[in-house]
């Protein structure tokens, strides 16, 4: 959790509000097709219930928060560009959000897609 205080008390974030934003930063980002499991039971319990927050996992630290990002990349894409880009719009939304540092986005590429063609 990201803990902050003002003078007219204290202001509490929660790691499941910043992998909310995280995620929803991943999936408007050109090239991400979807977020992928971090492991089989993560990935069991996204088919039983759907959450906004699969394939983020969120660390706190004192240097600030670190991300961990588990994502599924289109094909025919640059799979670097497209990892650069979803490390640094992420890094952007949640500070922007939420006014706290972000201490490091790691970017892991799970599987790769074929988007639909009509």
């Amino acid at each position: 959790m990201s803990d902050a205080r003002t003078r007219w008390g204290r202001i509490i974030i929660s790691t499941r509000a910043i992998a909310t934003i995280a995620s929803q930063a991943c999936l408007h980002t050109y090239g991400i097709v979807g977020m992928a499991s971090r492991n089989l039971v993560d990935g069991i319990s996204h088919l039983i219930a759907r959450d906004p927050r699969h394939g983020v996992d969120v660390r706190t630290e004192q240097g600030g928060v670190s991300i961990e990002l588990f994502l599924i990349v289109e094909y025919g894409t640059r799979i670097s560009s497209v990892a650069d880009s979803v490390a640094h719009t992420v890094r952007y939304q949640i500070e922007r959000a939420l006014g706290t540092p972000i201490g490091a986005v790691n970017v892991h590429i799970q599987d790769l897609r074929i988007s639909d063609v009509d």
